[in-house]
């Protein structure tokens, strides 16, 4: 009898150990094609999942429109790494959890070819144009832009930002509109304008993530460039660090969005 109970005790341990085993989906802004994204991020799901004791694994997204609209669905995400308007957003209409960012922040460009100077940005009215597709940061500061419906450039969807200076370097558009840390990487752009900078990317939680796994992922993130293992996964996802941040630091970002189909 005892060893029928000992056996019992076991296959209900199991059962418990297992049950508290959650999943959860990480989505990414598609700054990349969705096969790219899952490729680049699935350390960070990898490492965390590790830290936490529960599976993350990455959700690719095609583009911004479906990412956009999957956002506002009633399930939402679970855990999402994104910029700024789409992370105040949630946090005003979805009560998500910001808990932890990229260090430093992030501006964007607007650029020409070198044999193309523009020294004024109604030189590009009616001009092609690229950026990804709204609500990128990218194509909603290019509309701030150009605020007269009527003096607009013509848009050129790219798939991406290095997809789109490569348009410009073969010509095959105007100018375009790329995160300003990416102009460097390029010779032969021409600097035509600069926007305002906001807060990098951060990593928020929606409310029907357990607040225990919360924090564990907050904590991990943060200590992530102290330890051998998140060194590693800070490296193969090319970021030196995540950082302690609050809800506070990105506070009316979501007004960005004001004007999107959808808010």
């Amino acid at each position: 009898m005892s060893r029928f109970l000992a056996v019992f005790s076991i296959l209900l341990l199991g059962l418990s150990s297992t049950a508290s085993a959650l999943e959860f989906s990480l989505s990414i802004q598609p700054i990349l094609p969705k096969k790219q994204i899952i490729e680049a991020y699935t350390p960070l799901a990898n490492y965390l999942s590790r830290q936490t004791g529960h599976t993350i694994t990455i959700k690719g997204h095609s583009n911004f429109i479906t990412y956009w609209a999957d956002m506002r669905r009633e399930n939402g995400f679970d855990l999402v790494l994104d910029a700024a308007h789409f992370t105040d957003y949630r946090v005003n209409k979805k009560n998500y959890e910001v808990l932890a960012k990229l260090p430093d922040t992030v501006s964007f460009a607007l650029v020409s070819h070198e044999d193309e100077l523009v020294f004024d940005i109604e030189e590009l009215v009616l001009k092609r144009v690229a950026t990804l597709v709204a609500p990128s940061v990218g194509a909603i500061r290019l509309l701030d832009l150009f605020t007269d419906p009527f003096r607009q450039p013509m848009i050129v969807y790219a798939r991406d930002s290095n997809d789109a200076a490569k348009m410009v370097m073969d010509k095959r558009v105007y100018a375009a509109i790329i995160p300003t840390a990416l102009v460097g990487s390029y010779e032969g752009l021409n600097t035509i304008t600069t926007t305002d900078s906001l807060p990098h990317m951060a990593f928020s939680a929606s409310p029907k993530v357990p607040q225990e796994v919360r924090d564990k992922i907050r904590l991990a993130l943060v200590e992530a460039k102290d330890t051998e293992a998140g060194q590693e996964m800070l490296s193969k996802i090319n970021f030196t660090a995540f950082e302690k941040t609050d809800t506070a630091a990105y506070e009316n970002y979501h007004l960005m969005l004001q004007h999107v189909l959808g808010y």
